[in-house]
């Protein structure tokens, strides 16, 4: 399975914007699905956006128009950038990369995203 590492979380104000990065140890060419998912407390685990191996996207509602999935291969990185925070979208924010079935493959262990005044 391939090691993912997610970076890039924090504490920001309501309105801002971050950026998280997601760090795969093998090419990430060959994985159909590279994915955002976030867990908020008390809350089960939600799919924020996608990408596939041929660049189509998808986001949950609550986040699209807000964040931007893109994924550079030659990198092996898979990007979310998340502009005009709310505090609702305060998670533990986990990587995800699957080769055919999307929540079926390799996790990362999550990076945190505070948005709060």
């Amino acid at each position: 399975q391939v090691q993912i590492v997610e970076s890039g979380g924090g504490l920001v104000q309501p309105g801002g914007s971050l950026r998280l990065s997601c760090a795969a140890s093998k090419i990430i060419c060959s994985y159909y699905y590279m994915a955002w998912y976030r867990r908020a407390p008390g809350k089960q685990r939600e799919l924020v956006a996608y990408i596939t191996s041929d660049r189509n996207t998808n986001y949950a509602d609550s986040v699209k128009g807000r964040f931007t999935i893109s994924r550079d291969n030659a990198k092996n990185t898979v990007y979310l950038q998340m502009n005009s925070l709310k505090p609702e979208d305060t998670a533990v924010y986990y990587c995800h990369a699957s080769t055919g079935v999307l929540g079926v493959g390799s996790w990362g262990q999550g990076t945190q995203v505070t948005v709060s005044s």
